[in-house]
């Protein structure tokens, strides 16, 4: 009898460790972003350790998908109008609390093809599972209509990605993405996120940190214009006036 308690005691232990565990790294883990920036190369590589250093003897695919995020932030997305067919007016807005400012995903392959709806919306594994926490109690179809307008307009800037395909495993332990993060990306802590995905189940999941912040020139101003912004709006006012009356003078003279 005792035996048998302790064999239930001991089972969770020994499941955890019959599961696979991811080892990630990522090729920089410090961006530093200066006048001259033009977006950097992310490489985000890794291993899986398997239980015993074997490999699973069935034929169930094994897949990764690697998804780097920036910090969340508010944002107000405006919907334009045309009025009397010929000016744009701002119709209708929604703010949304938590839309992550870069969101990255690369995979094996199509997510849709590894997991389910739910599972995909659990983890937020891809651009159409975002939470993206509307902070009004707006119709669904409005709300679906603006987080779609939100997505594109990210997309469009390179901020949102998604790249299927993108993760190549090798001989199915060693594992490798490149993520592009454009030169308008956002200053923070960012994390990338590994996930191991084997019979539509998420089986293990690493996470490394990125800090991108501004240096130099750039991260004075920005300092400046944060901590204090009184003496940043005049310092602004007055070099505009003085480049101002410089351009006058060079003007006249020319």
């Amino acid at each position: 009898m005792r035996r048998g308690w302790i064999a239930v005691l001991l089972a969770p232990l020994l499941m955890a460790q019959a599961k696979p565990v991811l080892v990630p790294d990522v090729s920089q883990r410090d961006i530093e972003i200066q006048y001259s920036f033009t977006g950097a190369n992310l490489l985000l590589f890794g291993a899986i350790l398997y239980p015993g250093g074997r490999l699973p003897d069935d034929d169930k695919p094994t897949d990764i998908v690697v998804v780097v995020k920036g910090p969340v932030q508010s944002i107000l997305v405006r919907e334009k109008q045309k009025l009397g067919g010929l000016i744009w007016v701002n119709a209708s807005r929604l703010r949304y609390r938590s839309a992550p400012s870069f969101y990255a995903i690369a995979s094996s392959k199509p997510i849709a093809q590894m997991l389910d709806a739910r599972t995909r919306a659990i983890y937020e594994l891809g651009l159409s599972s975002l939470q993206l926490s509307p902070a009004s109690s707006a119709p669904t179809q409005e709300q679906d209509r603006f987080a779609r307008g939100l997505v594109e307009l990210k997309a469009r800037n390179g901020l949102y990605v998604e790249a299927p395909g993108a993760v190549e495993i090798t001989q199915g332990v060693l594992y490798r993405a490149r993520v592009t993060i454009p030169a308008r990306v956002p200053v923070g802590r960012f994390t990338a996120e590994t996930f191991l995905i084997r019979d539509g189940r998420v089986l293990a999941v690493a996470t490394r940190e990125i800090d991108i912040r501004k240096s130099g020139f750039e991260r004075f101003v920005a300092r400046s214009a944060d901590r204090q912004s009184v003496l940043y709006g005049l310092v602004a006012v007055a070099l505009s006036v003085l480049f101002g009356w410089g351009a006058g003078v060079i003007a006249r003279r020319f």
